[in-house]
């Protein structure tokens, strides 16, 4: 299990010519760290007199705490999908029926690649609104910590999301990909908002 490594020995996994682990699983990971941080902050603003209102303290701590936990197991989900893609490739293809087969699994695995990733985007979504959260109600001291969690979140979905589309241009189902598509854009919308929203109140505190 690529989480049960050291960082030390992840990176190294990582740098090897193995094509997986790859920017999938480290897109997961950006969001695992994401809220990581973003559970630092919450515990951070716990009691702190110069913070705002702390009554959604346990409540980002709960779900930074349930995200950080769901994309730490998408790191290897991620690689496990890639892994599927290339089974399905290996398949025999001598005979039609075998081709026909390879063709049908071929197709399975990469809705399956790309289905995660669109997963992996819409958690680390999640993740940005406790950002958001953060950066305008958390410890003041913390800020900077909000921040970089806050561009780790927006890597991941971005990283996610790039994975969505590089399996979508080798899928034939025009009306799978439509959705995945749709779905895609309304994630970098609302990223893309939040985020903004993020910029703005860290130049306020910070200045």
């Amino acid at each position: 299990m690529l989480m049960d490594m050291t960082v030390k020995d992840f990176l190294a996994e990582l740098a090897s010519k193995s094509p997986a682990p790859g920017g999938g699983s480290v897109s997961a990971l950006a969001g695992s760290l994401s809220a990581a941080l973003i559970s630092m902050v919450a515990n951070l603003t716990t009691g702190n007199n110069d913070s705002g209102p702390n009554g959604d303290v346990d409540a980002a701590l709960k779900k930074a705490a349930e995200l950080m936990k769901c994309l730490e197991e998408d790191v290897d989900a991620d690689t496990a999908a890639f892994n599927r893609v290339m089974e399905a490739y290996r398949l025999p293809k001598e005979t039609d029926q075998e081709k026909e087969k390879r063709s049908q699994a071929i197709q399975q695995a990469l809705q399956g690649a790309a289905m995660h990733p669109l997963k992996v985007a819409r958690q680390c979504l999640e993740v940005m609104r406790l950002c958001r959260w953060a950066v305008a109600s958390g410890n003041p001291n913390a800020l900077s910590d909000a921040g970089v969690a806050s561009l780790l979140a927006q890597s991941g979905i971005n990283g996610a999301l790039y994975n969505v589309d590089i399996n979508l241009k080798s899928i034939k189902d025009p009306k799978f990909k439509a959705e995945m598509e749709i779905e895609r854009d309304k994630i970098l919308e609302d990223a893309r908002a939040i985020q903004e929203e993020i910029q703005s109140y860290l130049r306020g505190r910070l200045s």
